[in-house]
């Protein structure tokens, strides 16, 4: 469908429309203020700005492009990021309401890179407690809700982001994923995203209390209404930080191929570990009957040699692990006490939970030295293949529940699931480092829509997101929600 609302273009078209003038730097931010006002009460996606600043930097973004000065390829493009990264005089939280008033005194080194390269950031956007959720809430700032169904999430962590992207509050975004939490919101709202190889988009910035380690398994990366913003964005904030550039640079190899035709893909329909959807698998066959009427060669349920449920539970138990510094020192003494009264033999997910959050060092190194033997099952099967699809999510988004996401349970096609499967098929990319990019692929059975992940092997970014810009273009759009066009 045609999109005639300059909000809801792509951010290279925009880009582009800026340089060549054809609108006004400023009005282009006054045009997703006002939208950002008419829009942004019901959902509640973009939590804190700074206007002045903002409408400052447009004014100038103006004058310098009447001069012919042009700051770099997002010259004028106003955006939002994530609430997570620090923003110089915005408040950086989390959601923990004990960081309510943590103002960041500098910005975060992403988000100096999206300022260098001409940037306009106005605001941040919505994350749940601690960025561990599928949906978005928090005691500070509330519910996000999706503008596909204000009764539904947005998906999480970076929930915001993509409820703001989807309605058209904002040109591009600026999101972080441990567990799906760029990729499960893009699939949710119908955008496009992209989780980076892990390490070539630095972090820096991107946490609380000053901490400056990266956290295993974390990466940051776009989420955005069209494939090519994707590799427009990752070549913004791509590239070692101050310390590693003195030694390392980053160039990732080009795409592989340049049609759909030219590459080998695995899709996997289903994983009967973490069971899907109904509508999910109908949508991924209908797509696999697309690509090989288009000459995709095309495998269904190849996958690497290690055993799926391995894979998610080294998952679960690395991922809490990698997030286990969180807790105080009650926390963890209280967490100790729950892990010595599970039942032996107990795997259930809060089960996993606590033994993550309570690992020695000594445990977290042959879990370790596990996931990396799975790398190397990836690394072998990428010979044989280019890339794998494969479902993101195991559901079309969820009903807003604030229940704890390891004791909330969810419908699957009438059968009662953990919550926390909703990031098992996720996991696979952050548990192997891997790149994998989303694209939406339809909308399911109550009109919802619904996205597909392109893994690659490790530093194919850019074929991911080639396949996402060939499906984009031969398949499925971004579709604006009904009301928002």
């Amino acid at each position: 469908m045609p999109m005639t609302d300059p909000a809801l273009l792509p951010a290279t078209r925009l880009a582009g429309q800026l340089r060549r003038r054809r609108i006004g730097c400023l009005e282009l931010l006054e045009h997703y203020l006002a939208r950002v006002e008419r829009f942004n009460p019901e959902l509640n996606a973009i939590i804190a700005t700074d206007i002045p600043r903002a409408r400052r930097r447009a004014r100038a973004a103006d004058r310098a492009l009447a001069k012919g000065d042009v700051w770099g390829p997002l010259h004028g493009l106003p955006m939002t990021v994530k609430d997570s990264f620090d923003v110089a005089g915005l408040p950086t939280t989390w959601g923990v309401p004990a960081q309510r008033g943590n103002i960041a005194a500098a910005d975060a080194l992403s988000v100096k890179r999206l300022r260098d390269a001409g940037a306009v950031i106005f605001g941040k956007t919505n994350v749940p407690l601690r960025l561990a959720d599928s949906q978005s809430f928090n005691d500070i700032y509330g519910t996000t809700r999706s503008p596909w169904d204000p009764a539904r999430a947005p998906g999480g962590s970076s929930g915001g982001s993509a409820a703001a992207l989807a309605a058209g509050l904002t040109a591009l975004e600026l999101g972080s994923d441990i567990a799906g939490s760029i990729r499960n919101p893009a699939a949710w709202c119908g955008l496009f995203a992209h989780k980076p190889t892990m390490g070539i988009c630095p972090t820096s910035g991107h946490a609380l209390d000053g901490n400056l380690a990266p956290l295993d398994m974390l990466v940051i990366g776009p989420l955005a209404r069209s494939a090519d913003d994707l590799s427009l964005m990752l070549s913004v904030i791509g590239g070692p930080d101050e310390i590693d550039a003195a030694g390392l640079r980053l160039r990732l190899p080009a795409p592989r191929g340049r049609k759909l035709e030219d590459y080998r893909v695995s899709l996997l329909l289903e994983d009967e570990t973490v069971p899907s959807a109904r509508e999910i698998r109908r949508l991924h066959e209908e797509l696999a009957r697309f690509l090989r009427r288009n000459g995709v060669k095309v495998r269904i349920g190849l996958r690497p040699a290690f055993d799926a449920a391995d894979s998610h539970r080294l998952f679960d138990v690395l991922l809490r692990a990698a997030t286990s510094g969180f807790q105080t020192d009650e926390e963890f003494a209280a967490n100790l006490g729950a892990l010595g009264r599970l039942a032996a033999g107990d795997d259930s997910k809060p089960a996993r939970r606590l033994h993550g959050v309570t690992l020695s060092h000594r445990d977290w190194l042959r879990l370790d030295e596990a996931r990396h033997r799975i790398r190397w099952k990836w690394h072998e099967f990428f010979r044989s293949c280019d890339l794998m699809l494969a479902p993101i999510t195991v559901s079309a988004a969820v009903r807003h529940d604030h229940t704890p996401p390891y004791e909330r349970r969810m419908p699957v096609d009438g059968k009662m699931q953990p919550f926390m499967n909703q990031v098992s098929l996720a996991g696979y990319a952050n548990l192997a480092y891997l790149p994998a990019s989303v694209a939406p692929i339809g909308l399911g059975d109550e009109g919802l829509p619904l996205g597909i992940q392109i893994i690659g092997p490790q530093y194919g970014d850019l074929d991911c997101i080639r396949f996402a810009r060939l499906l984009e273009r031969a398949w499925r759009r971004f579709v604006p929600p009904p009301g928002y066009a």
